[in-house]
């Protein structure tokens, strides 16, 4: 109904994480578009997820009894993730576009990117993405390094460069025979 408020989810922030009960919008919110993992009974949400919801007016996540305004959330989050303005802005910009962003640290990335309208779970992702500011340096070693991730997990390298205005421009880089 127009002029109706919805319910925002309690969460908890809980160092490189948030956590909420797996139970109304935020159950909702992971049946429909996957945010956050479940684990024991809680859906525990990336740093990057939780200030996606909270931006969007979806989670209010307090610290002990502080409630976080979004800027607060930032300046804790870059505590535990040196990197985590870079990230956020390459998650939101995906996600934004419709895909499902999840971490991918076991592929050695910062994500991993379902194609639009699959879920995880349903298939495997299609990218790996590697954020990176656009002043920031790479050797060939690296670069090599990030392709070789993604040609071993059959997925994609996608190079996420952010620029001092936190837009994103996305590179995809693929092996080729010639």
């Amino acid at each position: 109904m127009a002029g109706e408020k919805t319910e925002k989810t309690k969460a908890v922030f809980d160092r490189e994480r948030v956590l909420v009960e797996a139970e109304g919008t935020a159950k909702e919110l992971y049946d429909q578009s996957r945010f956050g993992e479940l684990k024991e009974g809680k859906i525990q949400y990336s740093l990057v997820e939780a200030l996606y919801l909270l931006e969007k007016g979806k989670l209010e996540i307090k610290e002990g009894r502080k409630k976080l305004k979004p800027e607060e959330f930032i300046k804790r989050a870059r505590e535990f993730e040196p990197k985590f303005w870079i990230r956020y802005c390459v998650f939101r910009d995906m996600r934004q576009r419709g895909y499902i962003v999840k971490t991918a640290l076991k592929f050695g990335a910062d994500f991993r990117v379902y194609d639009r309208g699959v879920k995880p779970g349903e298939d495997h992702a299609k990218w790996i993405v590697y954020p990176v500011h656009e002043t920031e340096n790479m050797t060939m070693h690296e670069f090599a390094a990030k392709n070789r991730v993604a040609h071993s997990t059959k997925k994609r390298l996608l190079l996420a460069i952010v620029d001092e205005e936190n837009e994103c421009i996305f590179y995809e880089i693929r092996w080729i025979r010639p």
